[in-house]
């Protein structure tokens, strides 16, 4: 019975990746690289006038999409390994034979 409660967990987990795996893949179709440009905020000085002050350069923010592409194959990968076991899981019977049609979990196809 331990193995259902690992398998909703398991499910829940692969959800939860894929949808970061989304918004990564969201972010870094929003942010390519040639229309980044650095964020200037103005910041206010000592004598109380307002200075720009470059907040994210190019660089740094083309690394952070360059990082998060990287991140998200790794979890990609992650991702597919675990939707494979879940489907070995599936189709493991003992004693090598086949579960019966009414006894497969229902998975809303």
């Amino acid at each position: 019975m331990a193995v259902t409660k690992k398998e909703i967990y398991i499910l829940e987990e692969i959800d939860w990746a894929e949808q970061k795996l989304y918004e990564w893949k969201s972010y870094v179709d929003a942010n390519p690289f040639d229309t980044i440009k650095d964020r200037i905020e103005w910041k206010p000085t000592a004598k109380g006038s307002l200075m720009p002050m470059v907040i994210a350069s190019k660089e740094s923010q083309i690394k952070c999409v360059r990082d998060t592409m990287k991140e998200y194959l790794i979890l990609l990968e992650q991702v597919n390994k675990m939707r494979q076991a879940e489907e070995y899981k599936k189709k493991e019977v003992r004693g090598g034979g086949e579960i019966p049609l009414r006894m497969r979990a229902y998975n809303g196809t």
